[in-house]
């Protein structure tokens, strides 16, 4: 099988593998699509925490290949959906129902490839037939937008509220769909023109053109009334400049969610005379949970996003490159890599 393995930043290679065999309670799914995500993006310009080489990709969906011993929820051709990570309900976080915190997840990388081994935990928690109704590049948008759904139940969004979401990739989109269909005003904040144009197709009620606003911040305040500010603002774009952009936006006694990982080492500085005497609430979330995961499948086959919006170009696997690069220049939404 081929599969895409990261040796340095700008340097990942389309190698030859042995298709895996699956062990007791693990499935191998033969992938029909994966998709390209901002993730992704940053692993190929900088790297990631895991020593090189690695197998990378996280969004994929496809058909039960093989099954190991005592699998009982699937069989071979089966289409489905595997989430990429679990955790593992016994540490001192699961127990506080803190999922995304786990002491011992399983993030199961590598779903460039044309074959997936999924492991048992996956398999019992988080692995979801795909209806017949729903295709493949619909299913493989689980994990991301599994995240946009934790995010957003984090933050207090009430009808009529007004929400701005800075940042216009997958994640921030998502995010705009989201706070839309919980009747909130959104104001979308990004540089492209492209990304602006499908934020307000998902709901946005107002957009700012970054590149055109002398003051981000301002230019969002402007749109709220007596420009007290949004109730609500939402970074997702993982630049720590950004962060304190949105806590400029939100008005006393709003929320700042904390979405996009920033490069490791970044601090922010924060106006604690602000913080303080404006009871603004910052708040960080990392990734997402069991409970979210299912939530957003569910959204899923209700429509809440849909794949025409978000999954732009096919490229084959040995082509992976051009479509992370394509992704990065921000003139479509995701990619999709494709499958014989």
């Amino acid at each position: 099988m081929k599969k895409v393995m990261f040796y340095a930043p700008k340097d990942i290679r389309v190698e030859e593998s042995e298709i895996p065999i699956p062990g007791q309670g693990e499935i191998v799914i033969k992938n029909k699509v994966s998709l390209t995500c901002g993730t992704d993006v940053k692993i190929y310009m900088r790297g990631y925490r895991w020593d090189p080489p690695f197998s990378f990709g996280h969004e994929a969906s496809g058909v039960v290949y093989a099954v190991g011993e005592n699998v009982e929820k699937f069989k071979v051709g089966d289409r489905v959906v595997a989430h990429n990570s679990v955790p593992c309900h016994e540490c001192y976080y699961c127990k506080k129902a803190q999922h995304s915190l786990c002491e011992n997840p399983i993030f199961n990388k590598g779903a460039f490839t044309e074959y997936q081994l999924i492991p048992e935990r996956i398999v019992r928690q988080n692995t979801f037939l795909i209806p017949a109704e729903m295709s493949f590049k619909q299913a493989a948008l689980l994990e991301p937008f599994s995240c946009a759904v934790y995010g957003a139940s984090e933050v207090p969004i009430e009808l009529g509220d007004t929400v701005a979401v800075n940042g216009c990739g997958p994640i921030g989109l998502m995010f705009v769909r989201l706070c839309h269909l919980r009747g909130a005003r959104v104001i979308a904040c990004d540089k492209s023109p492209e990304r602006l144009e499908m934020a307000k197709k998902l709901g946005a009620a107002h957009t700012v053109n970054i590149s055109e606003a002398e003051d981000q911040a301002q230019a969002v305040r402007e749109l709220t009334e007596k420009k007290r500010g949004v109730d609500v603002a939402i970074e997702a774009v993982g630049l720590s400049k950004v962060w304190s952009i949105a806590l400029n936006m939100v008005r006393a006694g709003g929320t700042v969610l904390c979405f996009g990982g920033t490069p490791k080492g970044e601090t922010v500085e924060v106006d604690t005379t602000l913080l303080h005497y404006s009871q603004i609430t910052m708040k960080g979330v990392f990734h997402t949970t069991p409970r979210h995961v299912n939530a957003a499948f569910e959204l899923l086959k209700m429509g809440a996003i849909r794949e025409e919006d978000f999954v732009n170009n096919e490229y084959p696997i040995e082509r992976i490159e051009e479509a992370i690069l394509e992704h990065s220049r921000g003139k479509v939404i995701k990619n999709c890599i494709v499958y014989k």
